[in-house]
């Protein structure tokens, strides 16, 4: 009986002893960077090299790019998978571990062969995409689109998994509503956590992505513009990385706010 009275104990120090873990290991390397980035000025702390960073004008040009590529490919990524998840979840289930193992492909293929793949196919006739710098952007989204599938399907099925979408897509038919307005007003409001968490992944992949960036658009990117500045600066690469991780956090989390508020308070269950 004393066993079996400590165990719920026990269970909650574990788990008190594993979240400890995971804080440590995410703020110790952060504290550490905080610390070497305030240190460009000898022997005192100084924000020096923020100053540095802060003053370079490439430093926005680069951010405020790799935010819109990143917002253009949650957007894209989300028309094109809510509708195939839930079609596949409703219809053809039976193809349910083909879909999945397509998405699993970006783990397989790393993005060097990929981005190789884009430029190859992209760059002679008919298409000739890389000979313009809007063709190039598309062909950036593209990629990043292929490089968030595994993250960005699994939050979306997962969120189909916790809602019947058959009882809800039959009593919307049989209130007369066409698939349109299915996919936009009933299937999209009740995936709204599913695909915020998605679109959460799916900014942070792309802020710090740096192959494909790399070879596409170059340093125009956020992620090939803080591999330059930390090879040749240490102190501005550390406080670089600083920032950038404080501006993801930030543009995300007014992103979800906004989302959130845009969609509704509470998550519903049928079109209004």
């Amino acid at each position: 009986m004393d066993r079996n009275a400590h165990a719920p104990l026990r269970q909650r120090l574990l788990s008190w002893f594993i979240l400890l873990l995971g804080g440590l290991y995410f703020f110790v390397p952060l504290i550490a960077t905080i610390d070497f980035s305030l240190r460009a000025r000898k022997g005192v702390l100084s924000a020096l090299a923020y100053q540095r960073v802060l003053s370079d004008p490439r430093f926005a040009s680069a951010f405020t790019f790799s935010l819109e590529m990143a917002l253009l490919t949650v957007v894209v990524g989300v028309i094109l998978v809510v509708p195939t998840a839930y079609w596949i979840r409703l219809r053809l289930p039976q193809l349910r571990p083909v879909v999945e193992f397509i998405t699993l492909m970006p783990f397989v293929v790393p993005a060097i062969v990929l981005v190789f793949g884009l430029i190859r196919v992209f760059s002679r006739p008919p298409f000739l995409l890389t000979n313009s710098f809007t063709g190039t952007q598309i062909l950036l989204v593209a990629g990043y689109v292929v490089l968030v599938l595994p993250y960005l399907y699994r939050a979306v099925d997962t969120g189909l998994q916790a809602i019947d979408i058959r009882t809800l897509t039959e009593a919307a038919q049989s209130l007369g509503a066409g698939w349109w307005v299915i996919i936009t007003q009933i299937i999209f409001p009740n995936l709204r956590s599913a695909i915020l968490s998605g679109a959460f992944l799916t900014i942070t992949i792309v802020m710090g992505e740096l192959t494909m960036a790399s070879f596409l658009v170059g340093l125009k990117a956020f992620g090939p513009y803080m591999s330059q500045v930390g090879q040749n600066r240490a102190y501005e690469g550390a406080a670089l990385a600083v920032i950038s991780f404080a501006l993801t956090w930030a543009f995300t989390m007014l992103f979800q706010f906004v989302g959130r508020r845009a969609l509704g308070g509470d998550q519903a269950f049928g079109a209004r």
